[in-house]
């Protein structure tokens, strides 16, 4: 079993209320618009993380992270983009590998909005854990978290942190 925070589009910021969060987690895992190293270091020093690089993360931030992760979790197969679009939406990079290869779990950000749902198509489920950051559209910074446990994505909770600056 293992405990997963799900993050995107920090844009840099990193604070208490993010990293309570991290503690109580087992891994961590970014989808994108990271923004900084100290996002992620912060992080790394207190649980394992895997992430991605999004849209605004420098060259630095791209030469640490990939464009997109493909990994499995307690049996579940997991894929991690930025930028992926929804079910019936797919972003046109990723469109006919999803179709022809779905994982169980699909993952992006890059939207600031937060959204979990089943693609009926696929089999599989989408989520976007919205933005934490203080920069973007959302007005309340929105993490995920979940439990995989045998092959099984169970106890999803929203967490609401509080509006943005």
């Amino acid at each position: 079993m293992q405990k997963i925070l799900l993050l995107s589009d920090t844009h840099g910021h990193i604070d208490d209320k993010i990293l309570k969060y991290v503690k109580q987690a087992d891994q961590v895992w970014h989808a994108g618009d990271i923004g900084s190293l100290e996002v992620t270091d912060a992080i790394k020093a207190i649980k394992p993380l895997k992430a991605v690089y999004g849209n605004i993360d420098n060259s630095t931030i791209r030469t640490e992270f990939p464009e997109e992760v493909r990994f499995t979790c307690e049996g579940v197969d997991v894929w991690m983009i930025h930028i992926g679009g929804y079910p019936n939406r797919y972003t046109p990079n990723i469109r006919e590998r999803i179709k022809s290869n779905p994982p169980k779990l699909f993952i992006c950000g890059h939207s600031h909005i937060l959204k979990v749902q089943w693609d009926k198509k696929l089999n599989l489920l989408h989520m976007n854990p919205g933005a934490v950051g203080q920069y973007g559209i959302h007005k309340i910074r929105t993490m995920l978290r979940f439990v995989i446990d045998n092959t099984e994505v169970k106890s999803l909770e929203i967490i609401e942190l509080d509006k943005r600056n």
